[in-house]
């Protein structure tokens, strides 16, 4: 007899339930002081919670499985979620250094170690990859995603899904993915959290939707609906987002969650006027699941009641969520990542759970060399290293935002890896020098911006005083190094700011220690780009390490003394001032273009300030050097469904042996609508030993030339398009060719 499919399964199971407890399975319930977990396990075994998140331990989440296994009426199992971006106990570089690597095998490894880890704690789902493109380094959530790109972000988002749920989501190692935050979170107004999103369709669909669908095609069981309006209508109670581009359009057959409290939100959003209405037009609008509900429970019942809620509504809802159950493997064994009581580990802290080699690989690729004159870098290992900065002996910034369930007490500073690469053939001066910031207010902020318990801690010195002692130790070392950026804080949800200057108390710091004449090398802690016009200027060798993980000090003292070659690449422009936001490379034609060497008036520019950014996207040096011949395609036009093939010789021309990453962008030269000035549609990161030469090869088809038309329509227009070919998005050699 065969078995029985997961639709007969789930119709089955669905023709069982009462309303209430189908209702129940809508409610995904947060883990906290609002409700213990006496409350929490009576709730499921009355079939009023689904499923719950913030509980990240077996023997935590082994009682409220047991409720709902063993005492609920149907034994309908729970899942347990958490965000786990960027690692769990081993916490991995944040999103966006991660993308800093252009290196889909290294994302890969740190999605698929959290997934082990995260599933060896009992957990099912995690709310990732967040692939949100983000083009205003105000916004505080720029640390979480991937960058500006929509094709960057999109390859990174199919590695992440797929090494995340693995071979399969119901695997006893994997975790489902719910991308997020769907959609146009990262467009926020003003790069202000939680603010409006009013864009074009056009836009929309050619610039900002592409990753989210990217994440979904690779089979991504979830997804959460971001808290922003999409042009005027919430995206919790946006039909058009969630059913017809979706579910319809796209085909997403998964489970849709709301953010934390988002349907509530929706009466302060003002398109409902209280809860009842909340809740109609969220389940309506198909959110499956209430995160941190109050309103499903306490509105649902009623409104089916009444007529004003089908039942169908509920059953689509109640069918996605058991489905995810299903293929999380749970309904075959509700215990397949609690596993048996007499396996759980008697530490779930201890050491041997980790993965520091990997997090150690992956930081080391992540970081980007920006500037280094005079091959200040790397340094000898030897002689009296003067290390300075607030961030530089900071365990708790060393892990960024959303550390999940990380130990600050075991990620290594660049104190430590300092030290420990020096060993005994040299001397590290440690002083702090700075405060993060000197501003009480903002100390205050991030010591209530939703951390377990302060974590941002002043010297109560004179600031002068500091200063004086990280000159002193400075003037005694043959080189300063100097830890500077933004407390983890600085770069986390509702963090947006309005200046994207280094804290005010660390420039002083910096300036002061330029006064001493010593090679100053500035090593970047931060989520975001930021304004570093002085720091450019005035530092001998300037380093993005972003926020590392654990193994933080470690993998930057690698790159430092020249253990490791960086080979890092921006994924998302810096611009030269907060004035210029925003600052992106793929952005579209103007009539009035501002020429660089050519005279600005009457052109796109601001005249007090150069127009390119400071550091454009996909830019990174290296300790080598490398060089791209002219590009030679394989022909001079293309027919429709064809290909062509453009290549280019890459060679190392320097000392040491290095990898960079080779760069492929489009200019449509003519469309019927405006089009961007060239977009990313390949890269090739290769190792290149010194001297070592090698043809790079692209193919380039008609698919790469689609795009989004007036009327979103998705096609390839004929005509002249450019190949560009490069190191960054600035420095490429072009030929042209053209589409039959």
């Amino acid at each position: 007899m065969p078995a029985e499919s997961k639709d007969a399964f789930i119709a089955r199971l669905m023709a069982q339930m009462t309303l209430d407890e189908k209702i129940g399975q809508l409610r995904l319930i947060s883990i906290g002081p609002d409700m213990t977990h006496e409350q929490i396990n009576k709730e499921i075994a009355a079939g009023r919670i689904g499923g719950t998140f913030n509980s990240v331990t077996r023997g935590e989440n082994r009682p409220m499985q047991d409720a709902a296994v063993k005492h609920s009426r149907l034994g309908i199992p729970m899942f347990f979620a958490y965000d786990v971006v960027h690692g769990h106990r081993t916490v991995f570089p944040i999103s966006l250094a991660q993308a800093s690597s252009w290196d889909m095998q290294a994302i890969a490894l740190a999605a698929r170690t959290s997934a082990i880890e995260a599933s060896a704690d009992s957990l099912d789902m995690t709310f990732a990859p967040m692939v949100d493109i983000s083009r205003d380094p105000r916004w505080g959530r720029t640390s979480e995603g991937f960058g500006e790109d929509p094709y960057l972000v999109s390859e990174i988002a199919k590695v992440t899904v797929r090494a995340l749920q693995g071979s399969s989501p119901a695997a006893p190692d994997s975790l489902m993915a719910s991308v997020k935050h769907f959609a146009l979170y990262g467009a926020v107004e003003g790069g202000r959290d939680y603010n409006i999103v009013d864009m074009s369709p056009m836009r929309m669909y050619q610039d900002y939707l592409p990753p989210y669908r990217a994440a979904i095609d690779a089979g991504a069981g979830g997804v959460m609906v971001a808290l922003n309006t999409v042009n005027g209508i919430p995206a919790s109670a946006n039909t058009w987002l969630m059913q017809d581009l979706l579910r319809k359009d796209w085909g997403f057959k998964g489970v849709a969650v709301s953010d934390h409290g988002a349907i509530e939100e929706l009466t302060r959003h003002g398109v409902a006027k209280d809860g009842r209405e909340a809740a109609r037009l969220a389940i309506k609008a198909g959110i499956d699941m209430s995160m941190a509900d109050t309103l499903y429970l306490k509105e649902l019942p009623g409104l089916v009641k009444s007529g004003d809620v089908p039942m169908g509504d509920i059953d689509n809802a109640v069918r996605e969520v058991l489905g995810a159950k299903y293929d999380m493997g749970l309904f075959d064994d509700p215990y397949r990542r609690i596993g048996a009581a007499k396996d759980d580990p008697p530490d779930v802290n201890a050491e041997s759970r980790l993965h520091r080699a990997a997090a150690r690989d992956v930081a080391r690729r992540s970081q980007v060399l920006l500037e280094n004159r005079d091959g200040t870098l790397p340094l000898k290992k030897g002689g009296t290293i003067a290390l300075v900065g607030p961030l530089a002996d900071s365990r708790v910034d060393m892990m960024g935002s959303w550390s999940a369930a990380g130990v600050p007490e075991q990620s290594v500073t660049l104190l430590e890896g300092l030290r420990d690469a020096l060993g005994d053939r040299g001397k590290v001066v440690y002083a702090r020098g700075a405060n993060v910031t000197d501003d009480q207010a903002i100390v205050d902020y991030l010591n209530f911006l939703n951390w377990d318990k302060p974590e941002v801690e002043q010297d109560p010195r004179p600031a002068g005083d500091m200063i004086a002692e990280a000159v002193e130790a400075a003037r005694r070392a043959d080189v300063v190094v100097a830890a500077v950026g933004e407390s983890r804080g600085m770069s986390h949800e509702s963090s947006s700011r309005t200046s994207l200057f280094i804290p005010g108390s660390q420039r002083e710091l910096l300036k002061a220690l330029k006064t001493t004449g010593k090679p100053l090398v500035i090593v970047l802690m931060n989520g975001r780009p930021l304004d570093l016009n002085w720091e450019r200027a005035n530092a001998d060798a300037l380093l993005e390490t972003w926020y590392a993980g654990t193994e933080a000090g470690h993998a930057i003292a690698d790159v430092l003394f020249g253990d490791y070659n960086p080979s890092g690449k921006l994924p998302i422009s810096f611009p030269r001032s907060v004035g210029q936001i925003p600052t992106y490379y793929n952005h579209l034609r103007l009539g009035r273009p501002f020429t660089p060497g050519k005279p600005g008036n009457y052109t796109s520019q601001y005249f007090e300030e150069k127009t390119d950014p400071l550091y454009p996207f996909g830019y990174g040096l290296s300790y080598t050097s490398f060089s791209v011949s002219g590009i030679t395609l394989s022909a001079p036009s293309m027919p429709r469904g064809g290909r062509i093939q453009a290549s280019v010789t890459v060679k190392n021309t320097g000392p040491r042996d290095g990898e960079t990453v080779v760069q492929l962008y489009i200019r449509d030269v003519a469309a019927s609508v405006v089009r961007p000035v060239k977009e990313l549609k390949g890269f090739r990161k290769v190792a290149l030993k010194a001297g070592e030469s090698r043809v790079i090869r692209f193919d380039v088809d008609e698919a790469m030339l689609k795009f989004f038309n007036a009327k979103l329509e998705y096609a390839a227009e004929p005509g002249d398009f450019d190949v560009q070919i490069g190191l960054d998005s600035e420095a490429v050699k072009s030929a042209r060719f053209e589409l039959l």
